[in-house]
């Protein structure tokens, strides 16, 4: 082909932001225009990161790179199949990648369910990450807590309700989020996995530096540090899992701390029901489990009630369906072939439709395999172009898109806009001797990100 390959990437985290610096980087010519629904980029590295990981969040540092780079175009604050529609990009793109994430929890059918103090974790990761879509305030006058899973994100969680605000004062965290946390009550926090450590989900340095608050003690029982030959196997296949069970044999083994939170870390426990009395939760019952020699486990019959006031559930996430776009509602995810986006009917490759990441794959792996899940689907979609599969855009102008969006009136917000709404939220946290200060508000992101039309 002769003229650039005109690609629309929509969702501008991590997911979406390798995909399109995979193209750039091609040999084939390639202007991309990368969409985003929130006012800001970055995506679950803005919204998904505990504010108490620095380390992580570094990884904006590399993704700053790729969005600065001429050949690409960051258009914000649009809702693809609201603000424009697929049919509608398809006059403007020879091809689409879905690169959306997940932030809708998924359900835990168990008797109790439907009480108001069972969380989502996503719903308290929205929260304390400051992000718009969610509730400004939280209810954590709960005193003894208990977190399904074993995870990181049961673990930011657990971290999160067992530090002190002030700890986390000297992150990014809003003024809504630290006066919320002061208010917190949790001393005793419970998180419970159905297997053993083996199978735990953990990174471990994560899991290592969960001991460093001088509030929080973490307590594993000595009983629960159990491997069958299939967790020996596991631990002898990954260094990364032998780490994570030496550290758990660590807290198991040592003596008593004596912070003021404590923080149990409970395997072979498999949450049953929650508890309830006059509508308010009271409890998790939980059933003791055996490894059964291949990684699995079974019920051994035997209960045990655990106090909670409120229980968190950090089982997964769901991706959203995108308007116009087929959708699996039972994993949650783009139908597709590794790449190409799938007529559920016919099998068969929807021409110029793309998926990666989350939407792709369902809400698994670490940001890490991002870049090799992207590499999949870019080299699927530049070999059919090449091969002449794609149907040309016909306003092939990237001004004729823009010029679109403005006259719908949309306050597009840029990389220009990012730099100056990245400035404002530095300037607040500065002023508080810290390095940054999220700004929560939709409309207050988009004052300082956009609106902008001299794109």
């Amino acid at each position: 082909m002769s003229r650039p390959m005109r690609v629309a990437v929509v969702g501008a985290g991590p997911a979406g932001i390798y995909a399109s610096d995979l193209l750039i980087k091609s040999d084939t010519e390639v202007s991309v225009d990368l969409y985003e629904r929130m006012p800001a980029p970055f995506g679950l590295i803005r919204y998904g990161v505990a504010p108490d990981h620095p380390r992580i969040k570094g990884i904006i540092k590399s993704l700053h790179n790729v969005l600065d780079k001429p050949e690409l175009r960051l258009l914000g604050n649009i809702e693809i199949g609201k603000d424009i529609t697929i049919d509608e990009m398809r006059d403007y793109y020879d091809a689409i990648i879905f690169s959306t994430g997940a932030t809708a929890d998924r359900h835990l059918a168990i008797p109790g369910s439907d009480l108001p103090e069972f969380y989502g974790a996503g719903q308290f990761v929205g929260f304390y990450d400051g992000n718009p879509d969610f509730s400004r305030d939280w209810d954590l006058s709960a005193e003894n807590v208990a977190v399904i899973g074993v995870g990181n994100v049961a673990l930011d969680i657990a971290r999160i309700l067992a530090k002190t605000a002030d700890e986390l004062k000297v992150t990014e965290i809003p003024d809504n989020v630290y006066d919320t946390l002061a208010q917190n009550r949790a001393k005793v926090v419970h998180m419970f996995g159905r297997r053993g450590p083996a199978q735990a989900k953990f990174t471990p340095k994560e899991l290592k530096e969960l001991d460093e608050s001088p509030t929080i003690e973490v307590i594993v029982n000595p009983e629960d540090i159990d491997y069958d030959a299939a967790s020996e196997e596991l631990r002898r296949a990954s260094k990364s899992q032998d780490l994570v069970c030496q550290t758990l044999e660590s807290y198991a083994m040592r003596e008593p701390k004596d912070a003021p939170h404590k923080l149990y870390i409970h395997f072979l426990e498999s949450p049953v029901e929650v508890i309830g009395e006059e509508g308010h939760v009271t409890g998790i019952k939980t059933e003791r489990m055996e490894l059964t020699g291949d990684g699995n486990v079974r019920g051994t019959g035997e209960f045990t009630i655990w106090k909670a006031e409120a229980v968190y559930r950090a089982v997964g996430y769901r991706s959203d369906p995108i308007t116009n776009v087929p959708f699996d509602d039972e994993n949650a995810v783009i139908p597709n072939d590794g790449g190409h986006v799938l007529d559920p009917e016919t099998a068969e490759p929807v021409p110029g439709l793309y998926a990666t990441g989350w939407i792709k794959r369902g809400p698994i792996g670490l940001i890490g395999n991002t870049k090799s899940d992207a590499k999949e689907t870019t080299d699927m979609l530049l070999a059919d172009w090449s091969a002449g599969k794609l149907n040309e855009a016909t306003k092939r102008d990237p001004e004729e898109v823009t010029e679109m969006l403005r006259s719908r009136g949309i306050a597009v917000t840029t990389w220009d806009g990012w730099y100056r709404l990245d400035a404002a939220e530095r300037a607040l946290g500065e002023a508080e001797g810290r390095e940054r200060k999220k700004i929560v508000e939709w409309d207050e992101m988009v004052q300082h990100a956009g609106p902008e039309y001299e794109i």
